[in-house]
């Protein structure tokens, strides 16, 4: 059993003992936390937070602990009930709320349970008021209010004002999309998704849709995680139903996997490529992704006379630096799809109608839509820390082995090559070095991370 306590929120598995898992009185602690922490940020009286969740088992009993801690701290609670992150994201200003409190632990599998924070601007917070909140808890730093001075619970729905949001951006062409007669094969792994993708595609015109996995019961059919191992039944179904393309969300609906016709993976990566290429292709400008993601977003870019930028991994190093650099389009490499026009935010429900449109308006299938990008393949490898080894030092000598080379540092490092990239880092959540790569063919790839891999042992 595990609790996780991050600068992002906390996270963990569902019962055991308080301090080595999530229990309620953890998730009390860490609330009456983020409670003060929005009291002293905003200077508010009341403030008003936004709480929405996913559809996990324990979803309506941490829902219920978060809110009773809520009013008790004296914050009026806006409660959105089962929402995706980014309806809970869009809630946040919509209300003019002072923040907002996602329970959801993603792609996680069902034990687990996390709240996801957000600021006023329904972002996430920033890695130093993340840190702000962790010594609130730790210190215990935080006075309940009075009996006259509770706060208040209103309840409100926000997913229809999300997609009405998404059905007026200006490159969303719902009779585009309408007039193609599109079948949609759809896994939402039986959370929230389930309710939001069939009304989001219903109202951009989309009139068969071939349900799996939509009924939003938190008892996941398979691992949560949208990756092609795990989508095997939607893969079958969307050949099989002749769907012109499928689609699969996480449990919350930030992450957006595209399969072809054929059955075919469209690829993780090429979510936000493909949906990158046809913003900017409409909307000049710039483009951002980690550093983990596929050179294949640069190469898009560049193409359509923009720059393109990496920052950390992380939403919030992406969604500083898109600011940074004014870009259009952003995300990560997982299908996070991040487009300013809607909010700073990742949205599957904004990837799915764009890339419905870009599909209307091409006249292409998926496999040929995926034909026209550069093909990179990708190693995700990793190597298992022990006390000996120190993490700081290796990545130095990295640095210095590979100095005629380009290399980037800030986040870990990354050593960029002609014909392909490795990315060293180590991971926030387990005492490990992650080591991706890229290349023009997967032998390629898996071979330049392997060399990294021999490299740190002789180092260590």
């Amino acid at each position: 059993m595990t609790l996780i306590k991050s600068i992002s929120g906390i996270r963990g598995t569902i019962g055991g003992y308080p301090g080595d898992n999530m229990t309620p009185l953890d998730i009390v602690k860490f609330t009456a936390a983020y409670a003060s922490f929005i009291k002293e940020s905003t200077q508010a009286d009341k403030p008003v937070i936004v709480v929405g969740r996913d559809a996990r088992i324990s979803g309506e009993m941490v829902h219920r602990v978060i809110t009773g801690t809520l009013i008790a701290m004296g914050c009026d609670v806006t409660d959105i009930g089962m929402a995706t992150t980014p309806t809970t994201e869009i809630a946040v200003i919509k209300e003019k709320a002072s923040g907002g409190i996602i329970i959801t632990a993603s792609h996680n599998p069902k034990q687990w349970n996390a709240l996801k924070l957000l600021n006023s601007s329904g972002e996430f917070l920033s890695a130093e008021d993340g840190e702000k909140i962790l010594t609130y808890a730790d210190k215990g730093d935080f006075s309940f209010a009075g009996v006259d001075n509770l706060g208040k619970i209103s309840q409100k729905q926000y997913l229809h004002e999300h997609i009405q949001s998404i059905l007026s951006l200006e490159l969303v062409d719902t009779k585009a999309i309408k007039n193609a007669n599109f079948r949609v094969a759809l896994d939402s792994v039986n959370s929230v998704g389930g309710v939001a993708i069939p009304e989001l595609l219903y109202a951009l015109g989309v009139k068969e849709i071939f349900k799996l996995h939509c009924a939003p019961h938190g008892n996941f059919s398979h691992n949560p995680e949208p990756l092609p191992e795990n989508l095997t039944e939607l893969a079958s179904l969307t050949r099989t139903s002749k769907a012109d393309v499928g689609f699969a969300v996480d449990p919350d609906v930030d992450r957006l996997a595209i399969f072809c016709e054929n059955g075919e993976p469209f690829g993780e990566e090429y979510t936000l490529v493909a949906v990158s290429d046809y913003v900017l292709q409409n909307t000049p400008g710039n483009a951002v992704s980690n550093l983990s993601s596929s050179r294949a977003l640069r190469d898009v870019s560049v193409e359509r006379g923009g720059k393109y930028y990496a920052a950390a991994v992380g939403e919030v190093n992406v969604v500083a630096k898109m600011k940074e650099v004014d870009a259009v389009i952003g995300g990560e490499g997982n299908g996070g799809i991040i487009y300013p026009a809607s909010h700073y935010g990742r949205d599957a429900l904004v990837g799915i109608a764009l890339f419905l449109t870009q599909l209307a308006k091409s006249g292409l299938k998926p496999s040929e839509l995926r034909k026209k990008y550069p093909s990179y393949f990708m190693s995700k490898q990793k190597v298992e820390l022990t006390k000996e080894i120190n993490v700081d030092n290796i990545l130095e000598k990295v640095k210095e082995k590979f100095i005629n080379e380009k290399v980037t540092d800030i986040d870990g490092v990354k050593i960029d090559f002609p014909d392909k990239w490795v990315h060293l880092r180590k991971s926030n959540t387990e005492p490990i070095i992650r080591i991706y790569s890229e290349a023009g063919s997967e032998e390629e790839a898996k071979n330049i991370g392997e060399q990294i891999i021999s490299l740190i042992r002789e180092l260590s």
